[in-house]
C-alpha cells in the first residue's frame, strides 16, 4: 500500500470544520491504496472538542503525535484569557476574537502580537523541531508523497521543507485562503509582517507539487499569483452519517449548525421573521430558531431584539452526529455568510451537510459568490443579499407553504460528486498522478 504523510494541526478530539476534511479522506483513502500516516500536535489548543470523530479514523492509518509549544498560548495564560475547549452542550459568547466587532483593548494588543511576532500563525516554533523529526522518521519509514492541510499555514511550511530536502511530490491543501482569508485584514500587521506573509505564502504555492484550494474563487486566485497547477476539491459530505433519523416535533424549525459569528449577523432574516410572526399568530405559535454550535452574544441579543426571545432554542455546541440530526430534522437550513466582500470567495464546510440533510437552504450573504453558484447548480435554496428582506420574507412565505402542505423539501438528485467517497476518490488521483510521473 502506498503511503501519504499528512501534516494537520487539527486532529480528533478536536473537534470543527478542520478536523473533518483529513479524518473523512483519511477513513476513504485505504480504499484506494493509500495508508494515511498522520503528523499532529500532541497538545494542540483545542477550541472545541468531538470524540465521536475518533472512531472514524481507520485501522491503517499511523497516527504521529509530537508535543508542541506555542508562544501565543503562554500569552493568554499570562494575560488571563486562556481558551477552554468547548465539549457538546457548551455555550459560548465568543466565537472567533479575531473579527470580533467587539474588541477590548487586551484583544487588540494580543492580535497586534499574533500577527507581528508569530508569522505565519502561532505554531510557527513547531516548525523547526518537525522538519528535523520528520527527516530522520522519512529515512526509515519513506512515504510516497507529503500532503499539508492549512490553515494554520505553518504546517504547509513543515512540508515545504520537508519536500524541498527530500524530493518527495508534495501537494498544499488550503482549507481557507492566506493573505486573502477575510479576517487577515483584522490583525493589524505592520508593513514588514504583511510582506513576511506575502511572501511565505508566495514560496508554499511556487514550491509545491500541486496546490489544492476547497473553492474555485479560490482556485482563481491562486492561480493568478503561481504557476503552479492548482486543483480544485471541495469540502462535502459522508452519506454514512446521514442514516440518522430525523426528529420532527410538528414545529417550524428555522436551524443552524456549527459557528455563527457576530459579523455574519442576518439582521435581515430576524427582522423578516418578526414581520411575519406579528402578522400570521399560527407561524408565531409554530416557528422555532434552532442554534447549534458556538453562537456569538450578539447573535441571541439580536434575535431577542427583534422581539424573537420565546422562539429561540439555543442549544449550545454539538458533537457532529448531534449536529446531522439538527439539519435532517430543520424545516429550513439557515446559512448566512460572514459580511467580509472576501468572503464571496468561500464554500462554508457545513454547506455540504446541508445538501446532504435534503432541507431547504436560506442563505444571506454575496448572491454572486461561490456559495450560490452551489446551491443554484444543486437546486437545493436561494442566496439573497443581505439587505434584501423583500426576497428573503418571499422565501420564508413559499416555505411555511409548503410547511403546512407537506411538500417542504430539497432538491438531492445533484450532490453526489459532494459525497466524501467521490472527493477521496479525486484526491488518491491526483495523487497517483504525481507519484506516476
Amino acid at each position: 500500500m502506498k503511503r501519504a504523510l499528512i501534516i494537520s494541526y487539527y486532529w480528533p478530539p478536536t473537534g470543527g470544520s478542520g478536523v473533518q476534511r483529513w479524518v473523512k479522506f483519511a477513513k476513504y483513502l485505504p480504499q484506494e491504496g493509500w495508508q494515511p500516516v498522520i503528523y499532529t500536535p500532541e497538545n494542540p489548543e483545542a477550541i472545541t472538542t468531538d470524540t465521536s470523530l475518533e472512531a472514524e479514523i481507520p485501522a491503517e492509518a499511523e497516527i504521529i503525535k509530537r508535543k508542541i509549544f506555542e508562544p501565543y498560548e503562554a500569552y493568554r495564560v499570562l494575560t488571563g484569557s486562556r481558551r477552554k475547549a468547548i465539549g457538546p452542550g457548551t455555550k459560548s459568547d465568543e466565537v472567533n476574537p479575531i473579527n470580533s466587532q467587539d474588541k477590548s483593548l487586551s484583544k487588540k494588543l494580543s492580535l497586534w502580537i499574533r500577527g507581528n511576532f508569530f508569522i505565519p500563525d502561532p505554531r510557527c516554533m513547531w516548525i523547526g523541531p518537525s522538519v528535523r523529526f520528520l527527516k530522520k522518521y522519512l529515512r526509515e519509514h519513506p512515504v510516497d508523497i507529503i500532503i499539508s492541510t492549512g490553515p494554520p499555514h505553518s504546517m504547509h511550511l513543515i512540508a515545504r521543507r520537508l519536500s524541498l530536502s527530500t524530493g518527495i511530490p508534495w501537494i498544499a491543501d488550503f482549507r481557507d485562503p492566506w493573505t486573502r482569508m477575510f479576517y487577515f485584514k483584522h490583525l493589524h500587521l505592520s508593513r514588514l509582517a504583511q510582506k513576511r506573509h506575502e511572501k511565505l505564502e508566495k514560496k508554499v504555492l511556487d514550491d509545491a507539487t500541486v496546490a489544492v484550494a476547497v473553492s474555485p474563487l479560490v482556485k482563481e486566485e491562486f492561480q493568478s499569483m503561481t504557476s503552479t497547477p492548482v486543483e480544485l476539491i471541495t469540502n462535502g459530505f459522508d452519506e454514512n452519517d446521514f442514516g440518522i433519523m430525523p426528529e420532527r416535533d410538528g414545529h417550524f424549525n428555522i436551524t443552524h449548525t456549527g459557528l455563527f459569528a457576530s459579523d455574519g449577523n442576518p439582521d435581515v432574516l430576524w427582522e423578516a421573521l418578526a414581520e411575519k410572526c406579528s402578522e400570521d399568530a399560527d407561524f408565531a405559535k409554530t416557528m422555532r430558531i434552532r442554534l447549534a454550535g458556538k453562537t456569538d452574544k450578539e447573535i441571541t441579543d439580536s434575535i431577542r431584539k427583534a422581539g424573537l426571545g420565546d422562539n429561540l432554542t439555543d442549544l449550545g455546541y454539538q458533537s457532529h452526529k448531534d449536529a446531522v440530526r439538527e439539519q435532517k430534522s430543520a424545516s429550513l437550513l439557515m446559512l448566512p455568510l460572514r459580511k467580509e466582500p472576501e468572503y464571496r470567495a468561500t464554500l462554508p464546510g457545513k454547506l455540504f451537510e446541508y445538501l446532504a440533510a435534503g432541507r431547504p437552504v436560506l442563505g444571506i450573504g454575496q448572491s454572486s459568490g461561490a456559495m450560490a453558484r452551489i446551491l443554484s447548480e444543486t437546486q437545493a435554496g436561494f442566496v439573497f443579499e443581505w439587505d434584501d428582506k423583500a426576497s428573503v420574507r418571499k422565501y420564508i412565505d413559499i416555505c411555511w407553504e409548503k410547511f403546512l402542505s407537506g411538500t417542504l423539501e430539497a432538491d438531492t438528485g445533484n450532490i453526489e460528486q459532494y459525497s466524501r467517497r467521490a472527493l477521496t476518490r479525486k484526491m488518491a488521483a491526483l495523487m497517483d498522478s504525481l507519484i506516476c510521473k
